[in-house]
């Protein structure tokens, strides 16, 4: 059981690490942000509080110092300066390495915990603050800078006269100045309000309670209705309520004045609900209980210290943790499911008994269901791997002396899990790349014309049954002329080839490639991009460049959304059997086959009164028999523009479930993966985006 629970330890420390990080990288761009200097303390305080818990004492004492640092900063003693968001992200990366180590914490580990907190204490001596961070900070007792003050809960009720507006007074600004004094919670009250064919719209029919909390005097609340007419009135009284407690109604309509304590007294001893009972009487208005309403609700949302309480959400509650590996055998068992589920509707159809069609019918809705649900617990957004490098380029600009900032878009883009973690490098490797050759120098790119400030932006979005990451980023962009050079230099190429622009910047793809001047830590081997070529193949992904001189860069990878079960259309060529991802597939079309392109790998048809290029894949897969009379296009979308794919007969769509292909047929053209059928037989999966880039490059040949 112990161990059970310090493996949960472990997954929540680590989770908080990761947040950390993010959280640290932010507070180093918005140094006084509140929220965020809070958020870093309360991590700090939850892993050392759960360290000492499970008897992790190095963890502990030395998360100690840490936090007792934070505190200061979150009490405003001392700064945040670029070189406390330094010092913390070590410290971080600290934790993560005492995590690693477990209970048997290594000297060396024991000694930098050491240097570590030598070095906070010297950050904290020099900025004003108290370096003796062994004595734990009382957390009883808040603090409060000098230029604050205590927050207190007032009661405004305001009540302006029905010509305020013919002054030029507008009560609703009067309002909102109210309530960005500090947190407020605003009941109108529209008793009076005319019928709709006798409202004057010069005269003013509303009124409003204001319960605010604010650190603000009452003179200060005074002060907004500094110019009011004589016929308006304004009240103003303090709560003397507790905040953070459930404070009754009849409490608070008896602190308010509505209702004295003896006629409270009375009416509770009828066991009915106050509120109603009040309005029946005519001791109070139905707005009045409404009014108090809200103000009960305001001071149950403060914490006692007269601070906004931040709710947790109820579906936080509700997450349960569960091992990554227990998250692949459900998704196999749905597969091997899925795989049956076919070999069951191929039987049901062969036999063509009713009863045994109506329960395939049903057992494939189960199992879409199944599916869906299976393969939704798998999807991640891929924020989760966006967040990874802001930390990978904070460092690396620091080292290279650049100013750069990472963008996301599309971080919400959701992706499977087992994609997630295989892209991690190859995304590494090309942020990388842009940070150190692609953005320039600070006074190079000032000479250019450009801001000081480099940007790399990752984004994400859907085309079809691909996600599209792409890679970008503001510099100087690929040097055609150093590429080609280079590829001459190690033979590649030589001098009389003729390549094209997208030939050369794919040089930088080949292994042992490298245009920098001298190897260091972070480039110079030609070991990088040629990983990237490779994991995204082994993902049956693409990666493709744009690139434009002075203007920047961009790596465009389309990658599979899973690696798992997909929707197929089911195809045949001759005797054999393919499937092409049902997301990727527009429309399709019957075709005749004109007698001139007979034997040709690439013809071209009309479709919508547009020419359609297209891919014979009976000729593409050399089958060599005269095709059928007739035959059918599959339209497919690549993210791009649209192409076709000349089939002998469109069978139907089904599941798939991806079976990978073996290393000898890693190299096969316009295939990524396999399949099993219903009846035992197996399909192969056609890579659309090979095929589709076939086709544009024999339309560009043409042209």
């Amino acid at each position: 059981m112990l161990e059970q629970l310090s493996s949960v330890f472990f997954d929540e420390a680590n989770e908080l690490l990761d947040n950390l990080e993010s959280q640290l990288l932010t507070l180093g761009d918005n140094p006084n942000d509140s929220e965020t200097i809070a958020a870093v303390f309360r991590a700090m305080h939850t892993i050392k509080g759960s360290a000492a818990m499970f008897g992790f004492t190095d963890i502990s004492s030395f998360t100690h110092e840490a936090e007792s640092a934070m505190d200061q900063v979150r009490n405003g003693v001392i700064p945040v300066t670029g070189e406390l968001i330094d010092l913390l992200l070590k410290a971080r990366d600290h934790i993560r390495n005492l995590l690693d180590a477990g209970a048997e914490v290594p000297e060396n580990y024991k000694q930098v915990s050491e240097q570590l907190i030598i070095a906070f204490k010297i950050y904290v001596s020099k900025n004003g603050g108290n370096a003796s961070l062994n004595q734990p900070v009382k957390k009883d007792v808040p603090k409060i800078k000098k230029e604050d003050k205590l927050s207190f809960s007032w009661r405004i009720k305001f009540r302006p006269s029905k010509n305020i507006m013919k002054n030029g007074t507008r009560p609703e600004l009067l309002i909102k100045e109210l309530t960005e004094m500090g947190t407020a919670t605003v009941v109108p009250f529209y008793h009076a309000l005319a019928p709709l064919s006798e409202i004057d719209s010069e005269l003013c029919y509303f009124s409003w309670d204001v319960i605010l909390t604010t650190g603000k005097s009452e003179n200060d609340i005074k002060d907004v209705f500094i110019f009011l007419d004589d016929e308006s009135k304004v009240e103003i009284e303090k709560i003397d309520l507790l905040p953070g407690e459930n404070n009754r109604i009849g409490e608070i309509l008896v602190d308010r004045k509505d209702v004295s304590r003896e006629e409270l007294d009375k009416i509770l001893k009828e066991h009915r609900q106050l509120g109603v009972i009040l309005v029946d009487k005519n001791m109070v208005s139905e707005e009045q209980v409404q009014s108090a309403l809200a103000e009960q609700q305001h001071l149950k949302s403060l914490t006692p210290g007269g601070q906004v309480a931040t709710p947790q959400s109820p579906a936080s509650t509700q997450t349960l943790r569960i091992s990554s590996a227990k998250l692949d055998q459900l998704v196999d068992l749905v597969g091997e499911l899925v795989t049956f589920n076919a070999r069951l509707e191929q039987e049901a159809q062969e036999k063509n008994i009713a009863v045994f069609k109506s329960l395939s019918e049903q057992c494939g809705r189960v199992v879409v269901l199944m599916r869906d649900v299976s393969m939704g617990l798998r999807m991640v957004p891929v924020s989760t791997l966006f967040s990874r490098f802001r930390r990978t380029v904070h460092d690396l600009a620091a080292q290279l002396g650049k100013h750069i900032e990472m963008a996301t878009v599309g971080a919400e883009t959701e992706l499977d899990k087992t994609v997630i973690e295989k892209l991690n490098d190859p995304l590494l490797h090309l942020v990388r790349n842009s940070v150190d050759h692609g953005i320039e120098m600070p006074e190079d790119r000032v000479a250019a014309g450009k801001t000081s400030v480099g940007t790399v932006t990752l984004s994400a979005k859907h085309a079809g049954a691909f996600i599209m990451i792409t890679v970008k980023d503001d510099g100087k962009g690929l040097d055609r002329d150093v590429i080609r050079a280079k590829g001459i230099q190690r033979g590649l190429i030589s001098e009389n080839d003729n390549l094209s622009d997208n030939e050369i910047y794919n040089l930088i793809f080949q292994p042992g490639f490298s245009t920098a001047k001298s190897v260091t830590s972070i480039s110079g081997r030609g070991v990088g991009l040629d990983v990237v070529k490779k994991d995204i193949s082994t993902l049956s992904g693409t990666v493709s460049i744009e690139t434009e001189k002075g203007m920047g860069t961009t790596f465009i990878l389309k990658i599979p959304l899973t690696l798992a079960i997909i929707d197929g259309m089911l195809v045949t060529i001759d005797n054999a059997k393919y499937v092409v991802p049902l997301n990727a597939i527009s429309e399709c079309i019957a075709y005749s086959m004109p007698a001139e392109e007979k034997g040709q790998r690439f013809v071209t048809t009309t479709n919508h009164g547009k020419p359609l290029n297209c891919i014979n894949l009976r000729e593409f897969f050399n089958f060599g028999k005269e095709p059928p009379a007739k035959q059918e296009i599959l339209s497919v979308y690549d993210g791009d523009e649209v192409y076709g794919l000349v089939v002998d007969k469109i069978l139907g769509s089904q599941q798939t479930v991806i079976k990978p292909l073996g290393p000898l047929y890693g190299n096969c053209v316009g295939i990524n993966s396999s399949s099993i059928l219903g009846d035992g037989s197996v399909a192969l999966i056609l890579d659309v985006y090979q095929l589709t880039g076939l086709i544009k490059n024999s339309s560009k040949k043409a042209s």
